[in-house]
């Protein structure tokens, strides 16, 4: 018999969670409260599994998710998460299977677009999915870095250490204002809140508490949040040679960013700082005296992007001026290809209809999904012959409209 795909009912979720773990490499055994405990996390009308003779065998699941667009903007969208196929089955079409049919879901659910990290570069181009945000990680020599280690605090507002307790009460607001400045961002839920503040742990996976610094401007107002752990504390001849590792870094001003970092660096007996998972144009080398002491440890594609709904996607955002393309689109699947006009006003406002008139640029969708939030050059795919020119000068129309002036940023996984 060929494998079963279907829709997990409550008892296929400990074998599910059996099948995720074997293909993530964790232990595979599931105990019951650890089942408890993610339970509540998963819905199970959107999540999927293969199962061959009772056993699963590959899995899947999305999550609904608003995704923050350039301009302000907020878009449905279907996170994707947790996509596997156990080893034993390769290579038989189970991912594209489970991939068709949440896809074609999701566009009926009403969500513009699907979205997902990618464990892997080359799995995800297949079904029309395009790398849109990109992430760098510092790892920064502090006493190269040429700043004064003797920081005594910002010239206005201040820096203090707060409780978990404390920061779950603060947080959500902060980062709502936060997210809706960061075209790339998704929202954080309560439930991530729980986790990230240790009142709700997994049995499998230990909390530790960090510890949380805040920033307050001179009125008072929460405007950054940075979370920290100390990897490393050692010592040699009597000198400190302390990591210090980034989690979370947040700010909704210039002014806490440049604080907060300037708090991390400045920190007693640390010699390391590892930066985390930042925006590929964020302040922190250039804030150091020496950004020579930010060696690049990372610098890769994050957050993938595949548009479901063409004309609810293009008019959800906004785009640096005024302009006209026509666009043809192609779509394996045929869930949002075909030929489009984006006229765009002088506000960047824009208008998307499907139309029959002569093509500016063709693409496939996957790469309209590169360059939805901004981050990617139009001339630089339609050098590399992904994006190709029908009508002369519409690769560089195309660029001045989609471009942002910062680069889009995804700063948590899902």
């Amino acid at each position: 018999m060929s494998p079963d795909l279907r829709t997990l009912a409550e008892s296929d979720l400990p074998e599910w969670l059996r099948a995720l773990n074997n293909a993530f490499l964790m232990p595979p055994t599931v105990a019951p409260e650890e089942v408890a405990a993610r339970r509540p996390g998963i819905d199970l009308e959107r999540t999927q599994g293969v199962f061959d003779e009772g056993r699963c065998v590959a899995t899947f699941r999305s999550m609904p998710r608003e995704l923050t667009v350039p301009g302000g903007g907020l878009l449905a969208a279907s996170a994707v998460t947790n996509v596997s196929v156990t080893a034993t089955h390769r290579r038989r079409g189970l991912a594209t299977r489970m991939m068709s049919r949440d896809l074609t879901d999701a566009k009926e659910r009403g969500e513009a677009v699907a979205i997902l990290i990618a464990a892997e570069y080359p799995i995800y181009g297949r079904y029309g999915f395009g790398p849109a945000t990109w992430i760098n990680e510092w790892d920064v020599d502090v006493p190269r870095s040429g700043l004064d280690r003797r920081w005594a605090g910002p010239a206005e507002g201040r820096v203090d250490l707060m409780t978990p307790a404390e920061v779950r009460k603060i947080g959500p607001e902060l980062h709502e204002r936060v997210r809706r400045l960061t075209p790339g961002a998704i929202e954080r839920t309560d439930r991530w809140w729980d986790l990230d503040t240790g009142q709700l742990v997994f049995p499998s996976n230990p909390w530790k508490e960090p510890f949380y610094a805040v920033y307050r401007d001179a009125a008072g107002r929460v405007d950054g949040l940075a979370t920290y752990s100390i990897k490393e504390h050692r010592w040699s001849n009597k000198f400190p040679n302390v990591t210090l590792e980034t989690g979370k870094l947040i700010a909704a001003s210039p002014a806490a960013e440049l604080a907060l970092w300037r708090y991390l660096l400045s920190v007693d007996w640390v010699t390391e700082l590892k930066s985390g998972y930042r925006a590929p144009d964020d302040i922190l080398p250039l804030l150091l005296g020496d950004p020579r002491a930010a060696r690049t440890e990372t610098n890769a594609d994050f957050m993938w992007l595949r548009v479901l709904d063409t004309p609810r996607a293009l008019e959800a955002r906004t785009y640096a001026g005024a302009g006209s393309l026509v666009l043809d689109l192609h779509d394996a699947a045929d869930l949002a290809g075909g030929r489009f006009r984006l006229e765009t006003d002088t506000d960047g406002r824009a208008t998307c209809t499907p139309t029959r008139d002569d093509a500016d640029l063709s693409l496939d969708i996957a790469e309209l999904g590169t360059l939805y939030l901004g981050d990617e050059s139009v001339l630089r795919l339609t050098a590399l012959g992904r994006v190709t020119e029908r009508r002369p000068g519409a690769a560089t129309r195309a660029d001045t409209l989609f471009r942002t002036p910062r680069r889009p940023w995804t700063p948590d996984g899902f």
